[in-house]
C-alpha cells in the first residue's frame, strides 16, 4: 500500500487549549493512525522565536505542548515526533532555499504585508519599521520543514494556504535549477474541523487572550467555564444553542445524539448558571485520565525529552543523507 506522507508543525507559543484540541490535535492524531499514512508531527520552536522573546515562555510551552500531544494518545512509535530544532539539517536547507527565493514573493507574504500596511497607516517614516526578518523569511524556513521530508499532505488553516503555495514555488525552482528533488506539498484544509469560539465569543486564540488551557486544573477550568460570555434570557426562557459558546465547546466533545438532547434542553429554557455546571461536570471528567498523564508527563521532563529523541532520530535518519544530496547538487560537497 503506497503512504501519503502527513506534515504538521505547532509552534511552540502558549499552553495548547480547547480549541487546539478540537481542530488540530484530535484530527491529527485520528489521521496518524490510519494505515495509509506516514505522519512527521513536529514542535515548531525556532519559529517560536519569531513571535516570542521570552526563553522561559517558549521552553514552558514547548513542554507543555509534547506532554499535551503524548496525553492525548499521540503514539510515537507510530509517527516521527520530533523538536524542529533536533533538526539542524532544516536550517542549512532554509539557507540554501533563501538563496534562491525571489525576495518579491517574500514580498507578498500575508504577515510581511499586515506589518507594512500597519505603519504606512501610522505614517511611520521606515514602512518597514518593526519587521525582523525572522517574519520576513518564516515562509522560507516553513517550506524547509516540509521539503526537508517531502511532506505531500501538509494541514493547514486558510491563512497558511499561501506559505504552502510559496513552497511549492521555492521547490519549483529549486527542481529547474539543480534536477528533480522535490515534490509539490499540497495544502490540506478540513472544513469541518471545529472552531470553537473563546471566552468573550470570538474564535478560541492565545492572541486574543480568550482561550481555555486543556488542562487546567479543575478549579480554575471551573472558574473559567462560568466565564463564557452568554446572553440575558432567564432560566425558563427558550434559549438558542446557535453561535452559543457553551454549546459550541459541548459539540466538540459529543456525538450528535448527545447535541440533540442539548438543543431540546435548550429549547426547554435550561438556565445558564445549570448549563455551565454542567458543562465543567461533563469536560472535567471527559478530560481527566488525560490531564492526569499529561500532569505526569509534566513532572517528568526527562521523558519528554527521550520520546522527542526518538523522534529525532527517526527524522535524521531520513533528513541527513538527504541533505546530503541537496548539497551535491548545489555544488558543496567534498573536494575529492
Amino acid at each position: 500500500m503506497t503512504q501519503s506522507r502527513v506534515l504538521t508543525g505547532i509552534t511552540a507559543t502558549g499552553i495548547p487549549h480547547l480549541g487546539n484540541y478540537a481542530g488540530a490535535i484530535r484530527p491529527a492524531i485520528e489521521a496518524s493512525q490510519a494505515s495509509d499514512t506516514e505522519s512527521f508531527l513536529f514542535m515548531a520552536d525556532y519559529h517560536a522565536l519569531i513571535k516570542c522573546h521570552e526563553p522561559a515562555v517558549v521552553q514552558q510551552s514547548a513542554r507543555a505542548i509534547a506532554a499535551t500531544w503524548l496525553a492525548c494518545g499521540l503514539n510515537p512509535e507510530q509517527v516521527t515526533f520530533y523538536r524542529q530544532s533536533s533538526i539542524p539539517e532544516i536550517l542549512e536547507l532554509s539557507w540554501i532555499l533563501t538563496t534562491i527565493t525571489a525576495k518579491g514573493l517574500m514580498n507578498r507574504a500575508h504577515a510581511y504585508k499586515a506589518a507594512v500596511q500597519a505603519n504606512v497607516e501610522d505614517e511611520a517614516a521606515d514602512p518597514d519599521k518593526g519587521v525582523e526578518m525572522g517574519l520576513f523569511a518564516y515562509p522560507i524556513l516553513m517550506t524547509a520543514d516540509i521539503l526537508m521530508f517531502n511532506g505531500q499532505k501538509i494541514p493547514v488553516g486558510k491563512d497558511q494556504i499561501q506559505h504552502i503555495e510559496m513552497a511549492r514555488d521555492i521547490a519549483q525552482r529549486f527542481n529547474y535549477l539543480y534536477g528533480e528533488t522535490f515534490q509539490q506539498p499540497e495544502a490540506v484544509v478540513d472544513e469541518s474541523s471545529m472552531i470553537i469560539p473563546g471566552l468573550d465569543g470570538r474564535k478560541m486564540s492565545k492572541s486574543y487572550g480568550n482561550t481555555i488551557p486543556l488542562f487546567e486544573d479543575e478549579k480554575k477550568f471551573r472558574k473559567l467555564i462560568n466565564k463564557v460570555k452568554t446572553n440575558s434570557l432567564e432560566p425558563g426562557e427558550p434559549k438558542d444553542p446557535k453561535g452559543c459558546t457553551l454549546f459550541s465547546i459541548y459539540s466538540a466533545f459529543t456525538d450528535e445524539a448527545a447535541q440533540q438532547e442539548m438543543r431540546q434542553r435548550y429549547a426547554d429554557g435550561i438556565g445558564w448558571g445549570d448549563l455551565k455546571k454542567y458543562l465543567f461536570e461533563f469536560l472535567n471528567e471527559e478530560l481527566k485520565d488525560k490531564r492526569e498523564e499529561y500532569n505526569r508527563l509534566m513532572a517528568d521532563p526527562a521523558e519528554l525529552d527521550r520520546q522527542l529523541a526518538k523522534g529525532a532520530e527517526k527524522a535524521r535518519a531520513h533528513a541527513t543523507p538527504f541533505l546530503q544530496e541537496i548539497k551535491k547538487k548545489v555544488g558543496i560537497s567534498p573536494m575529492a
